[in-house]
């Protein structure tokens, strides 16, 4: 019975996730001041550029999963992206005892993105792909 349901699941999971990281990507595109602002008040250095990487990379590998094309590598990078940003932005550890709730959620949450990420980079697209109509 999953044998069948592999390439129907396969796309739910690659829009799914692209679900997550696309309009955050368009996001931080028309509310590019605001991330850059975001970014800084966390202390990371060049936070312009790290908010131009964190778009292109929501924008193009959101893209990406959606049709299917780089799927491994995209998920791999946006996992890897996932991680990071955890550990930045979601450190529970470090928030204020009210905030300890909100923020720990949002880290293991993430952190299961990333496992879901980690999935699709070591299963591949499925064959309702652009990365199977190549043959990658």
């Amino acid at each position: 019975m999953f044998t069948q349901l592999q390439n129907p699941l396969s796309l739910i999971a690659r829009l799914l996730m692209a679900a997550l990281f696309l309009p955050a990507g368009i996001a931080k595109l028309t509310g590019f001041e605001g991330t850059v602002g975001y970014i800084t008040s966390v202390g990371l250095p060049a936070p312009t550029l790290a908010a131009l990487a964190a778009l292109v990379l929501e924008i193009v590998g959101g893209a990406a999963l959606i049709v299917g094309l780089g799927t491994r590598f995209a998920a791999l990078a946006l996992a890897l992206f996932t991680l990071v940003a955890s550990f930045i932005f979601h450190a529970y550890w470090s928030v204020p005892a009210d905030q300890v709730f909100v923020t720990q959620l949002l880290f293991f949450k993430n952190i299961a993105v990333a496992g879901g990420l980690m999935a699709l980079a070591a299963f591949g697209a499925g064959t309702w792909s652009l990365d199977a109509r190549r043959g990658s």
